[in-house]
Protein backbone atom coordinates (compact mmCIF):
# COMPACT_ATOMS: atom_id res chain seq x y z
CA UNK A 1 0.00 0.00 0.00
CA UNK A 2 1.73 3.42 -1.07
CA UNK A 3 1.08 6.43 1.04
CA UNK A 4 -1.09 9.21 -0.47
CA UNK A 5 0.07 13.10 -0.52
CA UNK A 6 -3.19 15.39 0.40
CA UNK A 7 -4.32 17.28 -2.21
CA UNK A 8 -3.69 21.07 -1.93
CA UNK A 9 -4.80 24.09 -4.18
CA UNK A 10 -1.81 25.33 -6.22
CA UNK A 11 0.07 28.42 -5.07
CA UNK A 12 -0.38 31.46 -6.80
CA UNK A 13 3.08 34.07 -6.88
CA UNK A 14 1.78 36.13 -4.25
CA UNK A 15 1.65 33.50 -1.85
CA UNK A 16 4.69 32.35 -2.86
CA UNK A 17 6.59 35.55 -2.74
CA UNK A 18 7.98 36.02 0.71
CA UNK A 19 7.02 38.57 3.43
CA UNK A 20 8.60 41.51 3.81
CA UNK A 21 8.63 41.79 7.16
CA UNK A 22 8.51 45.54 7.81
CA UNK A 23 7.57 46.76 11.29
CA UNK A 24 7.01 50.53 12.77
CA UNK A 25 8.62 53.72 11.31
CA UNK A 26 10.01 51.20 7.87
CA UNK A 27 6.73 50.10 7.43
CA UNK A 28 5.31 53.48 7.20
CA UNK A 29 8.11 55.15 4.80
CA UNK A 30 8.00 51.61 2.57
CA UNK A 31 3.87 52.22 2.51
CA UNK A 32 4.16 56.17 1.76
CA UNK A 33 6.70 55.47 -1.42
CA UNK A 34 3.92 52.94 -2.45
CA UNK A 35 0.87 55.11 -1.91
CA UNK A 36 1.69 58.44 -0.31
CA UNK A 37 -2.54 59.10 -0.78
CA UNK A 38 -2.69 55.98 1.87
CA UNK A 39 -0.52 57.57 5.01
CA UNK A 40 -2.08 59.88 7.14
CA UNK A 41 0.09 61.91 9.13
CA UNK A 42 0.02 61.35 13.27
CA UNK A 43 -0.36 64.62 15.22
CA UNK A 44 2.95 65.20 17.47
CA UNK A 45 2.88 63.44 20.88
CA UNK A 46 1.83 66.18 22.98
CA UNK A 47 3.38 64.42 26.06
CA UNK A 48 2.36 64.08 29.89
CA UNK A 49 0.00 67.02 31.64
CA UNK A 50 -1.73 68.29 28.70
CA UNK A 51 -4.40 70.28 29.43
CA UNK A 52 -6.85 68.40 26.51
CA UNK A 53 -7.99 64.78 26.45
CA UNK A 54 -8.11 62.46 23.27
CA UNK A 55 -11.58 60.83 23.31
CA UNK A 56 -11.98 57.33 22.07
CA UNK A 57 -15.14 55.47 21.23
CA UNK A 58 -15.76 51.92 22.46
CA UNK A 59 -14.68 48.77 20.99
CA UNK A 60 -18.43 48.48 19.69
CA UNK A 61 -17.97 51.33 16.76
CA UNK A 62 -15.69 49.62 14.90
CA UNK A 63 -16.71 47.48 12.31
CA UNK A 64 -15.51 43.78 10.82
CA UNK A 65 -12.12 42.88 11.29
CA UNK A 66 -11.76 45.36 14.59
CA UNK A 67 -11.11 48.11 11.59
CA UNK A 68 -13.57 51.39 11.98
CA UNK A 69 -14.49 53.07 8.61
CA UNK A 70 -13.67 56.52 7.73
CA UNK A 71 -16.81 57.77 8.81
CA UNK A 72 -16.94 55.93 12.10
CA UNK A 73 -13.23 56.98 13.22
CA UNK A 74 -14.32 60.65 12.17
CA UNK A 75 -16.74 60.64 14.69
CA UNK A 76 -14.92 58.54 17.52
CA UNK A 77 -11.63 60.54 18.02
CA UNK A 78 -11.82 63.83 18.96
CA UNK A 79 -10.60 66.06 21.75
CA UNK A 80 -12.10 66.99 24.86
CA UNK A 81 -13.58 70.37 24.77
CA UNK A 82 -12.37 71.08 29.10
CA UNK A 83 -9.13 70.50 30.39
CA UNK A 84 -8.51 69.25 33.87
CA UNK A 85 -8.04 72.40 35.97
CA UNK A 86 -11.12 74.07 33.81
CA UNK A 87 -13.91 75.84 35.92
CA UNK A 88 -17.03 74.72 34.18
CA UNK A 89 -20.46 75.44 35.17
CA UNK A 90 -23.58 72.84 34.40
CA UNK A 91 -25.70 74.31 31.72
CA UNK A 92 -29.56 73.31 33.25
CA UNK A 93 -28.38 72.74 37.14
CA UNK A 94 -27.64 75.96 39.50
CA UNK A 95 -23.98 74.32 40.22
CA UNK A 96 -20.20 74.72 39.19
CA UNK A 97 -16.82 73.39 39.72
CA UNK A 98 -13.33 72.27 38.76
CA UNK A 99 -12.42 69.56 36.37
CA UNK A 100 -10.10 66.96 37.90
CA UNK A 101 -10.42 63.73 35.15
CA UNK A 102 -12.13 63.09 32.32
CA UNK A 103 -13.78 59.97 30.77
CA UNK A 104 -13.49 59.63 26.82
CA UNK A 105 -16.70 58.44 27.21
CA UNK A 106 -19.52 57.06 29.33
CA UNK A 107 -18.06 54.88 32.01
CA UNK A 108 -21.02 54.90 34.82
CA UNK A 109 -23.39 52.45 35.51
CA UNK A 110 -26.19 51.91 33.63
CA UNK A 111 -28.62 52.95 36.76
CA UNK A 112 -27.06 56.28 37.20
CA UNK A 113 -27.73 56.94 33.26
CA UNK A 114 -31.30 55.87 33.02
CA UNK A 115 -32.00 58.02 36.59
CA UNK A 116 -31.01 61.40 34.11
CA UNK A 117 -34.29 62.81 33.03
CA UNK A 118 -35.07 61.19 29.67
CA UNK A 119 -35.70 64.96 28.23
CA UNK A 120 -32.09 66.04 29.28
CA UNK A 121 -30.05 62.52 28.99
CA UNK A 122 -26.77 62.74 26.87
CA UNK A 123 -25.54 60.36 24.28
CA UNK A 124 -22.87 57.88 25.77
CA UNK A 125 -20.63 58.45 23.27
CA UNK A 126 -18.82 61.77 23.98
CA UNK A 127 -16.39 62.52 27.26
CA UNK A 128 -17.29 63.06 30.43
CA UNK A 129 -16.25 64.62 33.32
CA UNK A 130 -15.19 64.04 36.94
CA UNK A 131 -15.86 68.00 38.64
CA UNK A 132 -15.09 68.74 42.35
CA UNK A 133 -18.59 70.57 42.69
CA UNK A 134 -20.18 73.27 44.32
CA UNK A 135 -23.89 74.87 44.65
CA UNK A 136 -25.60 77.48 47.42
CA UNK A 137 -25.51 74.59 49.82
CA UNK A 138 -22.95 72.06 49.47
CA UNK A 139 -19.87 70.58 47.70
CA UNK A 140 -19.87 67.31 46.13
CA UNK A 141 -18.35 65.23 43.58
CA UNK A 142 -20.08 65.43 39.70
CA UNK A 143 -19.71 63.38 36.89
CA UNK A 144 -21.42 65.69 33.84
CA UNK A 145 -21.30 65.30 29.96
CA UNK A 146 -19.60 67.47 27.84
CA UNK A 147 -22.92 68.61 26.03
CA UNK A 148 -23.95 69.71 29.73
CA UNK A 149 -21.19 71.63 30.65
CA UNK A 150 -20.38 75.23 29.66
CA UNK A 151 -17.28 77.66 31.12
CA UNK A 152 -17.48 79.25 33.88
CA UNK A 153 -15.91 82.66 33.47
CA UNK A 154 -17.01 84.72 36.80
CA UNK A 155 -13.69 84.68 38.20
CA UNK A 156 -15.22 83.70 41.83
CA UNK A 157 -12.90 81.31 43.82
CA UNK A 158 -14.40 77.61 44.59
CA UNK A 159 -14.46 77.17 48.10
CA UNK A 160 -14.56 72.95 47.98
CA UNK A 161 -12.47 71.51 50.15
CA UNK A 162 -10.96 68.51 48.22
CA UNK A 163 -9.34 71.53 45.96
CA UNK A 164 -6.06 72.54 48.13
CA UNK A 165 -5.38 68.42 47.91
CA UNK A 166 -5.84 68.21 44.04
CA UNK A 167 -4.44 71.95 42.90
CA UNK A 168 -2.40 75.22 43.31
CA UNK A 169 -4.12 77.91 42.56
CA UNK A 170 -1.86 80.42 40.59
CA UNK A 171 -2.06 84.75 41.21
CA UNK A 172 -4.63 84.29 38.21
CA UNK A 173 -7.37 82.25 39.63
CA UNK A 174 -6.18 79.07 37.30
CA UNK A 175 -6.80 75.85 38.96
CA UNK A 176 -3.41 73.48 38.31
CA UNK A 177 -3.31 70.02 39.28
CA UNK A 178 -1.05 68.97 41.68
CA UNK A 179 -0.92 64.92 40.69
CA UNK A 180 -0.45 66.58 36.86
CA UNK A 181 3.58 66.97 35.71
CA UNK A 182 3.86 70.29 33.79
CA UNK A 183 6.85 70.67 31.19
Amino acid sequence: MTEQKPKTKPRTAAKRAPRQGLRGKAASTAKAQANPAEVTARPPSKGKGTPKAKAKAPAKARSGRGRKSAAAEARSTREARFAVGDVVRHRFYPFRGVIYDIDPVFANTEEWWLSIPEEIRPSKDQPFYHLLAENAETEYVAYVSEQNLLPDNTGKPLRHPKIREMFEVDDDGAYHAVFISRH
